[in-house]
């Protein structure tokens, strides 16, 4: 396989790339010679499965550095970022920047027994799933990290312009992310950094299976999509690394489906 980005000393942030669509990103980039640095929150009885999976990622003859941290938190993203311009150095830059944190609210707006959605909810999931994309994005500005043609890339999802039952809050972060997004794309261009949204299908991660009413989505999904299958992990990360190349440079504030063309049916 062609490490193309080896020889730049390229790196890439991954936000939440401990499981689903941002480990699938983490895998790809670095079987095409990027260096990895995931942030990501997790239970030490899940450490085992995580460090065997960023031992094999280091496999392809990269370097990951991973940090089990609160990446909304202020005070651990200076630290982390002071770590990882350290092990970068002065050759290496940051290419791609990835938001993966799936950290939302499901709670229903209406319920007769169980709790309602509240305004602290909305607060909390905003905050995880679309402000810290910009957090981290100009911290990583004001440090002077990324390289001179730079990418930025998040993961949106159709309930941002659709709505289901208990997903009120997450639709609303996924809808903030993608309005960000285009802000991003239009004030960081004269820095040389892109940043695009992609709209993954329906994929089955530990994201999906926390909504509730997941088993009827994913059976509509596989009627309704043109392959009749879900979206794999590996699907989105090969429109990240598609992405990540010199000749997608001219792609910018957009919000691009990959899903197989589930959204057209």
């Amino acid at each position: 396989m062609v490490k193309e980005f080896l020889a730049h000393q390229y790196w890439a942030l991954i936000l939440g790339g401990s499981n689903g669509l941002g480990l699938a990103t983490a895998r790809k980039l670095a079987q095409h010679g990027m260096h990895i640095c995931i942030v990501h929150r997790d239970p030490r009885v899940e450490m085992d499965r995580i460090n065997q999976d960023f031992d094999a990622i280091r496999a392809n003859g990269v370097e990951l550095l991973s940090f089990n941290a609160d990446a909304l938190q202020t005070e651990k993203r200076n630290d982390i970022l002071l770590a990882l311009k350290a092990a970068i150095g002065t050759e290496g830059r940051i290419r791609t920047l990835v938001h993966s944190i799936a950290k939302g609210n499901l709670k229903a707006m209406h319920h007769s027994e169980n709790a309602i959605l509240s305004a602290d909810d909305f607060r909390i999931t905003l905050d995880s799933m679309a402000i810290s994309l910009y957090d981290w994005a100009q911290a990583l500005v004001q440090q002077g990290l990324f390289a001179a043609d730079a990418r930025i890339l998040s993961f949106t999802s159709e309930g941002s312009s659709r709505a289901w039952a208990h997903y009120g809050a997450v639709a609303a972060a996924k809808a903030a992310l993608e309005a960000i997004t285009r802000n991003m794309a239009l004030e960081f261009a004269p820095l040389g950094i892109r940043a695009n949204c992609i709209q993954a299908g329906v994929t089955d991660t530990r994201s999906l299976q926390a909504i509730p009413g997941s088993e009827a989505l994913i059976a509509y999904t596989k009627q309704r999509n043109p392959f009749h299958r879900l979206t794999s992990p590996e699907d989105v990360a090969n429109a990240v690394y598609l992405l990540c190349k010199d000749e997608a440079a001219w792609i910018n504030g957009a919000v691009i489906p990959v899903n197989g063309g589930e959204h057209i049916s």
